[in-house]
């Protein structure tokens, strides 16, 4: 018997707009490198050792909020958070009407918000105020997410998706800014504080979701979702806060544990709708890094030109935490467009050790 049409299951929740911002300021590999001799107290034999950090970062570019001049400055949380809240609102808003645009979605229409960020802390936090900056109703739903780092965008996605299966109709929109340079430790010399002086950039991006039948328009559907966090991984990657702010900890061990478990996890997210590894056609990676971004091509025996657009957003930008995977997912929908059918994973990796994936369906 077929289905009738009140019958038929609601299109799954898709993403009808993407957006991306970066803040006015930017400076090359090599200038960034030229500030930290200025400012990294070592003798000139471990400077110059500290310094391939960034030569074998594939990083060429980052943008900050602040000019090259104080990247390392010193300030207390007081100033850092000061200086976090004006610019993460800025940003914020600035993506967030774009997307809102793009989708042809008004803000009154809006039924969750959904902020990312891991690298300041605002009580009450970014969506509280954009609620009245951008014209979302009051009983808007509301959901920060803060500790899962480089991994919330992707968590940010997922959420969203489980929220519009259960209410079919509704529209979301999720912002994720990230403004690492205003922590750069210059007095932290620590491998994980150099690594990710070497890597790490600001930037903002934004989504709107859909759900029901008014996702069928949408640009890419989210057809699945899958989290795990691996047994015993706590050590692995994270902040530490101090007195003078965040303090990156970032353990070596973090590709091989990627790499112990990726495959199956990418093989058990495709299966729930039937589908094997040969199937799959689109990798939207997080650029965690280098060493991440290659041992995750080896595992899924992916080229680098299936993984093309993770290391152009990772060379231009750098890695911007949670902001990242939502970058390289921009660049997928307005340069490397899948053709309609054909389904792709979307993956991210932070704090826990974490991994937050979902299935896509391209439109």
């Amino acid at each position: 018997m077929s289905l009738t049409a009140a019958h038929m299951p609601a299109p799954a929740p898709a993403i009808a707009s993407t957006v991306t911002a970066v803040p006015r300021y930017s400076a090359t590999q090599a200038q960034v490198k030229a500030r930290m001799r200025e400012v990294l107290d070592l003798p000139a034999r471990r400077l110059d050792a500290a310094m391939e950090f960034f030569d074998h970062a594939a990083v060429e570019r980052r943008f900050s909020v602040e000019p090259i001049e104080r990247l390392g400055v010193s300030r207390s949380v007081g100033d850092i958070q000061d200086r976090y809240r004006e610019h993460a609102f800025g940003l914020g808003r600035k993506v967030a009407r774009e997307a809102l645009a793009r989708a042809d979605v008004a803000a009154a229409d809006i039924d969750l918000i959904v902020t990312t960020s891991c690298t300041g802390i605002m009580i009450p936090s970014l969506d509280a105020y954009l609620v009245d900056d951008l014209g979302l109703r009051p009983d808007v739903r509301r959901l920060p997410i803060t500790e899962l780092g480089c991994a919330a965008g992707a968590a940010a996605l997922a959420r969203t998706h489980d929220f519009l299966i259960g209410f079919p109709g509704s529209h979301a929109l999720v912002i994720a800014v990230e403004l690492p340079s205003l922590s750069m430790q210059r007095a932290d010399l620590s491998p994980a504080n150099l690594v990710s002086t070497a890597i790490f950039g600001d930037g903002a991006a934004a989504a709107v979701l859909s759900g029901g039948d008014v996702a069928s328009g949408g640009t890419v559907a989210i057809l699945e979702t899958l989290s795990h966090i691996w047994p015993r991984s706590t050590y692995a990657l994270g902040f530490d806060l101090k007195d003078d702010g965040f303090h990156s900890v970032l353990s070596k061990d973090v590709p091989t544990l990627l790499k112990s478990e990726i495959a199956a996890l990418v093989r058990a997210l495709a299966a729930r709708r039937g589908l094997g590894r040969e199937q799959l056609s689109s990798f939207v990676l997080h650029p965690g890094g280098r060493k991440i971004l290659g041992f995750v091509e080896e595992e899924l025996g992916l080229s680098r030109a299936d993984t093309q657009p993770s290391w152009d957003v990772l060379r231009d930008y750098g890695n911007q935490s949670s902001a990242s995977v939502l970058f390289v997912l921009d660049e997928w929908l307005t340069r490397r467009r899948p053709a309609a059918g054909t389904h792709g994973v979307l993956a991210a990796f932070g704090p826990g050790l974490t991994s937050e994936m979902l299935l896509l369906g391209w439109n």
